[in-house]
């Protein structure tokens, strides 16, 4: 079961990722814009950036990893159980988060690898 402390590594690996709040709460930024947000409602989850469609997916896999609140309703955002998702889908949702943040040069440059770790 991936733990906070696992999606703080797995987004490591990514060009420019500060470890951050947001509403009071972890969370992860690339250039100042929020991507990942550890959850303390009473809803708990993992917050993570995405396409509105890939959302859509995502719920209807009817994958109990994944769900939503009416706070989410169309918007870009997927709730994540941590105690339900593997690690591995977990590392692609948090690289697309970050996709979805970082500028264009850096997508660029990680796709490259120029500023990949390692």
């Amino acid at each position: 079961m991936p733990t906070w402390d696992d999606v703080v590594a797995i987004a490591g690996a990514l060009p420019e990722v500060e470890v951050s709040t947001s509403y009071r709460t972890p969370a992860l930024k690339v250039k100042g814009k929020g991507f990942a947000r550890l959850r303390t409602e009473a809803e708990g989850g993992l917050m993570l950036i995405c396409q509105l469609d890939e959302k859509e997916a995502l719920l209807a896999s009817g994958d109990p990893a994944f769900y939503t609140t009416p706070h989410y309703d169309g918007y870009g955002a997927i709730l994540v159980d941590l105690e339900k998702v593997s690690r591995e889908q977990l590392a692609e949702l948090i690289e697309e988060a970050w996709r979805e943040r970082a500028t264009a040069r850096l997508r660029t440059e990680y796709d490259s690898g120029a500023t990949r770790r390692g």
